[in-house]
């Protein structure tokens, strides 16, 4: 199992169908914090929701040749969140990352760390060029995370997302290999 060890506390490695019911608990442990901003939380009603979700992570393998595209966050020995490739475009070398975070697991850095991780990651395994985060324009949580990690503000996209009740806008980040100092 592919793992990557941050710190003492924090490490990425990739989900297993073991992993279905802590994800499900986290899930909706947060879900009242995590959907002002995450449109397919509905979608979750059941830990078998969880399982299917984390058996299409496993199939993701195939489309990296081998490569995971997403980790579970553990954070002291507990699932904290998800960090991920949610797209791969391998004829520009692009991906597109998502993330989130439990709301007990907020303010401590580790999505930050993570984020790094998965860029390393993204640029030496992966062959990517460019990294992209998308976020919604009012989610200045999300927002803050590229910024700081010296991505690039590219544009808006508008009405790119519906979240229940309306749509939202996204800002485009952007990063490239030779623009990462890490």
């Amino acid at each position: 199992m592919l793992r990557y060890d941050i710190s003492e506390d924090l490490s990425l490695r990739m989900f297993t169908v073991n992993d279905a019911e802590a994800l499900f608990e986290l899930t909706m442990a947060s879900k009242p914090y995590l959907r002002e901003w995450l449109g397919w939380l509905d979608y979750v009603e059941t830990v078998e929701d969880s399982k299917r979700n984390i058996e299409g992570r496993i199939k993701g393998l195939i489309e990296t040749g081998g490569y995971p595209k997403s980790f579970a966050l553990i954070y002291q020995g507990e699932l904290a969140g998800t960090v991920g490739y949610n797209e791969i475009d391998r004829g520009i070398k692009c991906g597109t990352i998502g993330y989130w975070l439990g709301r007990d697991f907020q303010g401590k850095g580790i999505m930050s760390q993570a984020l790094e991780t998965l860029i390393d990651y993204g640029f030496r395994d992966l062959g990517l060029n460019k990294i992209e985060i998308r976020v919604a324009t009012g989610n200045m949580k999300s927002r803050a995370l590229p910024e700081r990690l010296g991505f690039k503000e590219e544009g808006v996209l508008r009405d790119a997302e519906w979240l229940y009740d309306r749509y939202v806008d996204h800002v485009v980040y952007g990063l490239l290999r030779d623009e990462w100092a890490h």
